[in-house]
């Protein structure tokens, strides 16, 4: 099971973070990944980092804003993200990789989270 938190209102160029705490050990040993849908928009691609932490990758639209973290040990995943823009704005989701690597596919996450809705608006 996955839970996701730390979304909210923020005004633009402000800070989040987000978290993701995983149930068991399913985290460990699997990549992990951001996507966020935008109200009528479809689901796209965050962020997402390697088993180990090692390799990460991001969106275009938030390359040098957002960083991805991981705490195996906590079983948790965060994202922290800088510089909002009001284009963010979107309910953010969790999703567990059924495999070590870090890929950008959502089709390569079967476990998801219930997502977290995060506002950038003035």
């Amino acid at each position: 099971q996955l839970q996701a938190s730390g979304g909210g209102l923020v005004q633009p160029g402000g800070s989040l973070r987000l978290s993701c705490a995983a149930s068991g050990s399913i985290l460990r040993v699997n990549a992990m990944g951001w996507f966020r849908q935008a109200p009528g928009k479809e689901r796209e691609f965050v962020s997402t980092v390697s088993w180990n932490g090692r390799t990460t990758y991001y969106s275009d639209s938030v390359r040098g804003r957002f960083t991805i973290s991981r705490d195996n040990a906590k079983n948790m995943v965060f994202l922290q993200m800088n510089s909002l823009k009001p284009e963010d704005t979107a309910v953010y989701y969790c999703a567990v990789r059924n495999g070590p690597g870090a890929t950008k596919s959502s089709d390569d996450y079967p476990f998801w989270g219930q997502g977290t809705l995060v506002t950038v608006s003035s």
